[in-house]
Formats: C-alpha cells, structure tokens, sequence
C-alpha cells in the first residue's frame, strides 16, 4: 500500500484528468458466470457512491466503459441495459455525482469481432473521439479484470486494478476497492 500511495502522490491530478471505470465489479457487484440482467439484480458496492462523489471533485471526467457480452449472447437486450444506466444515473443524480458518459461492448467475442472490447481499444477512441480535450496520459482506468488494466495499457493510462487480489499479485498498482483509492487520493486533494 506504501507504494501504491507513493505513486499516486507523484501524480498532479487535477480537473484535467479523466477517470476511466469498468462497472461490474466496480461500481455494482458481479454476478459470477453470469451478468446483471435488470435493475433488479443491479447492487452498488459498499462505498461506491462515498467514493464516487470525492472522485467527481478531482477528476474533470468520469467515463464508464464496460464489456456487456450478456447482449450479444441474447441473454439480455439494449433496452434493458439501458433501463439498467438509466437507474443508476438517476441514483448518481440524485447523490450528486456527475458521470460524463457510458460505453459499452454488446458483443460476444466467441461468435463476433470487434475493436471495442476490452482490452481492445475501441471504446477509449470513442471516448477521445467525443472529447478530444481527453488525454490517455492525463487518465486513469480503474477495473477489476487483467482486460481493463491491458485496456489501459493499449492506449497510455495508468491501469489500476480494484476488488481482485489476483491482480496485486501480478504487480499491478492495487487497491481493496474503488473507496480504498478515493481516500487516497481525499488524503492528498484535501478539498474533496
């Protein structure tokens, strides 16, 4: 943990940098061998929207970027991963927490090609693409799988793994939780 502080107290992140999050895993709870299907199986995780309001008054963006292969398997449509967003931004909105946007992968690897699945860099491009003031020096990805840090990697940001300790045993910058690293970062940006 030393470590991990030192490196993110040598970073100036201020409201030019951009927070990239993968969301299950992250945000909500991960149903494992399956996918959130509907608002009904979405949960945040303790500490998310605590977390989430001390990240919004460091970073200028917030960018969500998730794999949702549950649609291109036909176990799930557009519209209810979109009622899934909705609901969730409503929650943020109503706890004052600004998401500038959310990308997403509907494909199934196993029967399609794409560049926007994670670890490919299809859904940074369309990020920079929509806000060319992004820079993937000047960003972190947060997420919980060897594909978002890989993700990171792929385009110049600063991967940091969350919520898997498999992960810091690979050497990674880690942390328990998305709340873990927002009090980090509270402990240096003391106006959060």
């Amino acid at each position: 943990m030393k470590e991990q502080r030192k490196i993110l107290k040598s970073l100036n992140i201020d409201k030019s940098w951009t927070l990239f999050l993968d969301r299950d895993g992250i945000i909500n709870k991960k149903i494992e061998n399956d996918y959130v299907r509907n608002w009904e199986q979405f949960e945040f995780l303790p500490g998310v929207i605590e977390a989430l309001k001390v990240l919004g008054n460091i970073f200028g963006k917030i960018i969500i970027v998730t794999n949702q292969r549950g649609i291109g398997r036909g176990l799930m449509t557009y519209n209810d991963l979109k009622e899934i967003h909705n609901k969730m931004l409503e929650v943020f909105k109503v706890n004052r927490i600004k998401i500038t946007t959310i990308y997403y992968c509907p494909h199934d690897y196993e029967k399609e090609v794409c560049n926007c699945r994670k670890p490919r860099i299809g859904m940074a491009l369309m990020a920079k693409k929509d806000y060319p003031e992004i820079n993937f020096s000047k960003s972190i990805m947060i997420g919980d799988s060897l594909s978002d840090i890989e993700f990171a990697k792929n385009v110049g940001m600063i991967g940091i793994a969350v919520n898997n300790p498999n992960l810091s045993k690979k050497g990674f910058i880690y942390f328990g939780s998305l709340n873990d690293f927002a009090k980090v970062l509270k402990e240096k940006y003391k106006k959060c």
